[in-house]
């Protein structure tokens, strides 16, 4: 289904961008930006997880150009309009057939909205992580990338609007070689807010922090750690979330597997958290 007729299922909805960002350090290769938006739409309402349809201008006669973005903040609401953020990699690719790179249309356009400029957009959808009602669970989060998104949005509102969780809450975060920790970095630290946390900790992939352990690659930062790992994976109350590109979830099942054991162990595993609603994904 293209674009265009895919938006014809759906209302569209109007937003305004209130402010514009960059969360990767100017010396990275790698630009990511934080977006807020506002809308007045007052039948627009969303919870923190799901996702939203841009609507980026079409190319080849088209009017659209659709993607899908995981809203990264909880949705602030007032009597005359709601706010919502996005995280946003200025993405371009490589044609195969002619091997020309080419930018990103989604991306680039939102990277290159200035505050007051206005997009359309459609949703929300699917809520993709539920909080457990028992503040005892324990979340055990696996994300690379802009993957980090939803995980921030998760983290910030059990701390901060569910208050008092005593589940383990452990997140290992990765990111691609010239891509700075999102709001993990020395500029942008919101993620050291619940260092504080007894029941908080973080592992990252890539650059050291003191904060953190820091192993060369996602699959080994969860290796190191097999021990708590696999424990809380035993647990009958553990929630597995998982948010990133498609292919790192081969890396992830491999490294969890590793852990298990020889044989179906893994397998068995992930069945259990599958069938019992313990095992969320986002992939993209």
């Amino acid at each position: 289904m293209s674009s265009q007729a895919a938006s014809q299922h759906v209302p569209l909805y109007s937003a305004t961008l209130v402010s514009s960002y960059r969360i990767t350090p100017a010396s990275s290769p790698e630009e990511v930006k934080h977006l807020t938006f506002r809308t007045d739409e007052l039948s627009f309402s969303s919870r923190t997880g799901q996702s939203i349809r841009v609507m980026a201008p079409g190319q080849f006669g088209n009017k659209y150009h659709s993607r899908l973005y995981s809203i990264a903040d909880p949705v602030h609401t007032a009597n005359s309009h709601s706010e919502f953020t996005l995280c946003v990699r200025r993405c371009s690719y490589i044609d195969d057939f002619n091997g020309e790179q080419y930018k990103g249309v989604a991306s680039n356009f939102l990277c290159d909205l200035q505050p007051g400029d206005k997009m359309e957009f459609a949703g929300p959808f699917g809520l993709a992580f539920s909080v457990p009602k028992d503040k005892s669970a324990n979340l055990l989060m696996i994300g690379m990338g802009t993957g980090i998104a939803p995980f921030r949005a998760f983290i910030r509102h059990i701390y901060e609007k569910e208050g008092g969780w005593k589940g383990q809450v452990r997140l290992f975060y990765g990111a691609r070689n010239g891509l700075e920790m999102l709001y993990m970095n020395d500029e942008n630290n919101d993620l050291a807010n619940y260092y504080d946390q007894p029941t908080f900790k973080a592992f990252q992939a890539i650059s050291p922090r003191p904060a953190f352990a820091a192993p060369a690659a996602l699959d080994e930062a969860i290796k190191q750690s097999a021990g708590e790992v696999w424990k809380l994976l035993g647990e009958s109350n553990t929630h597995v979330y998982i948010a990133g590109a498609t292919p790192m979830l081969v890396m992830v099942e491999a490294a969890l597997a590793d852990l298990a054991g020889p044989g179906t162990a893994w397998q068995n595993k992930k069945s259990e958290l599958a069938s019992s609603g313990r095992w969320n994904e986002i992939l993209y």
